[in-house]
């Protein structure tokens, strides 16, 4: 059985880019629903995986949609919190900057391409930040509880949850102006950058607390 993981920071710590009314709904009831639902489908089985990166993994394989879209939800969930930071981080360094500068000529030009993939992306989805074997990075938007974590070529080094209750309370339809906070003041680079040293190296990076 799984349970919730505690934000990495108070829940109005992000304020006002995202407020502690956001964050009590998102991760005490949405993220917690799933973590819920998840459980309850794990107790019916007898081969439930010790990870839930594991379990990811087999809902994928056989094609068990409920096991999945809760799996993978909660496992989203968990690494967006560690992909937010309460103090901007400024821009990444080192060997991500440098892959970021090669796939997309500067940081401004990625800031640019994220925010128009992300608005683009049709309702409910993720907008992730991926580093392929070669330690290529991409921009990748998924929709919903799609996850990188099932493709063994790629390793997630951010993500921005584009679900409404990410930021409807406080952008209302305005997703543009969340993924502006997001880019900007939110993103938890020194986290990415640890996950491309990880991808670097073949390591699997940060997994879900058991």
């Amino acid at each position: 059985m799984f349970k919730l993981i505690d934000l990495p920071f108070d829940a109005a710590a992000l304020e006002p880019h995202m407020s502690r009314d956001t964050l009590n709904t998102h991760h005490g009831k949405h993220h917690a629903g799933y973590i819920k639902k998840l459980n309850g489908f794990l107790a019916e089985r007898t081969n439930a995986p010790s990870s839930l990166e594991e379990v990811v993994r087999l809902a994928k394989a056989e094609n068990d949609k409920k096991l999945f879209n809760n799996a993978a939800q909660a496992w989203n969930h968990g690494f967006f919190w560690m992909s937010l930071t309460p103090q901007s981080q400024g821009e990444p360094q080192g060997e991500l900057r440098a892959a970021i500068e090669k796939a997309f000529g500067d940081l401004a030009n990625f800031s640019q391409e994220a925010k128009a993939k992300g608005e683009g992306h049709f309702a409910s989805g993720w907008l992730w930040l991926v580093a392929d074997k070669s330690g290529a990075v991409q921009l990748v938007d998924m929709h919903d509880a799609d996850t990188p974590i099932v493709d063994d070529k790629l390793t997630p080094l951010s993500v921005c949850d584009l679900w409404e209750h990410a930021y409807y309370l406080d952008y209302k339809n305005e997703r543009g102006k969340f993924l502006d906070a997001y880019l900007s003041t939110l993103i938890n680079w020194r986290f990415a950058e640890a996950q491309y040293a990880a991808a670097r190296k073949g390591e699997q990076g940060w997994s879900y607390p058991t």
